[in-house]
């Protein structure tokens, strides 16, 4: 029998670890893995920008790393749909290694808090936004600017810059009124996304180059893993204007030009405007011109939804996948990811049975649901997850 949904009105702490040195990153870093390195110094290089001269960098673990991701990735994806076609098998890996995620991995963790660098080097590669408030982008995003990277903080103002990027990266991020899937308005920096390749990397290497070993570890960190579902929820607005527009008889012409420093673009259907957008990169502009257009033309997404979560049930009446079906509904409404937890073990060690609960923080609440025993952690993970879905139906969060 599902428990239900209890409700509390405190939070728990916040653990937050004073960074001083490179020990207390790789510390840090482990902690958020869960996971212990053998050889902390693979850590060690996959924390150190290629700017800074005193170690080796991250570059070679980079290149390891998306290679052993995309692996990962694939992996994962044709044994978890074993009736996809090679079409949608691709797309999904594509999203789920992509700049875009994994910068978005690093923000969610804070990865780039623990990178030691020299920002000398950067001073061609970055652009500085005009016209900001830097006090104001400090107060949205973390308070304290000392904290966003630990060493030579004001030291240069190159350093000041690179800060400056990656907090625009993550206050657009904030802002969206929904988790994007294809892109947001602002170009993802791709260090971070080196910082998440190079950490994989440095998993595996530890893990003797064993792909499954460093599955186990890496994936916890890339939740809410894009899945297919996702992809027929949020499907790419360029694809799906393109596709609704034709089924109706209507041609769409997408126009681009530059206005300053940015790229604008529009769409037209059978020659007339519809809707315009504006973005550092062309391809964003694009996609959000796209995804104005679908609004104005009062097209949705529903047209190419896929199933409900409730629909899929197992023999024990809960939801099949339902802790990657949480993970991606508090990506969507922008809650926190869930915390689990085992509450108790029974049975001997051979014979052993797990129960455990899941926890998620909506508005002041943290809202509670408990599963039933089951004989792996992982089941009895999905049998919370599935309890703390009916219950959010039944408390008409959903």
């Amino acid at each position: 029998m599902e428990s239900a949904v209890h409700y509390t009105y405190t939070l728990p702490p916040e653990d937050d670890l004073e960074i001083k040195s490179m020990a207390d990153s790789v510390r840090a870093v482990e902690k958020l893995l869960n996971y212990n390195f053998t050889d902390k110094k693979l850590l060690e290089e996959a924390l150190t920008h290629s700017s800074y001269t005193g170690s080796a960098s991250y570059q070679r673990l980079e290149f390891v790393g998306d290679a052993a991701l995309g692996l990962a990735i694939t992996n994962y994806m044709f044994l978890a749909y074993p009736d996809a076609d090679q079409g949608k098998l691709s797309l999904v890996r594509a999203a789920n290694i992509s700049t875009e995620k994994l910068a978005r991995v690093a923000i969610r963790h804070g990865l780039y808090k623990y990178v030691r660098h020299n920002a000398t080097a950067l001073d061609e590669k970055v652009h500085v936004p005009k016209n900001c408030s830097l006090e104001l982008h400090y107060q949205l995003l973390i308070g304290d600017p000392s904290q966003l990277f630990h060493f030579e903080v004001y030291q240069s103002r190159v350093l000041f810059m690179v800060m400056l990027q990656v907090m625009e990266f993550a206050i657009a991020i904030q802002e969206e009124e929904d988790a994007e899937v294809h892109g947001g308005l602002l170009k993802a920096p791709k260090v971070l996304a080196d910082i998440v390749e190079s950490v994989a990397a440095a998993v595996y290497v530890d893990c003797n180059f064993n792909l499954k070993d460093m599955w186990l570890v890496i994936r916890d960190l890339l939740e809410p893993i894009v899945t297919i579902g996702m992809l027929e929820q949020q499907p790419q607005p360029v694809t799906m204007l393109f596709e609704l527009c034709q089924k109706d008889g209507k041609q769409v012409d997408i126009r681009h030009w530059r206005k300053g420093e940015r790229n604008v673009a529009s769409v037209y259907v059978d020659g007339h405007f519809v809707a315009s957008a504006s973005a550092e990169q062309k391809e964003n502009a694009k996609l959000h011109a796209a995804k104005a257009a679908l609004q104005k033309l009062s097209y949705k997404s529903s047209d190419m939804m896929g199933p409900d979560i409730f629909s899929e049930l197992n023999g024990d009446m809960e939801i099949e996948g339902a802790k990657q079906k949480l993970h991606e509904l508090c990506g969507k409404k922008k809650w926190p990811r869930p915390d689990y937890k085992v509450d108790r073990e029974v049975g001997r060690s051979h014979e052993k049975r797990y129960i455990c609960s899941v926890q998620i923080e909506i508005d002041e609440s943290v809202l509670l649901s408990t599963g039933n025993e089951k004989t792996r952690i992982r089941d009895a993970e999905n049998s919370a997850a599935s309890a703390m879905l009916h219950g959010l139906r039944e408390s008409k969060y959903l």
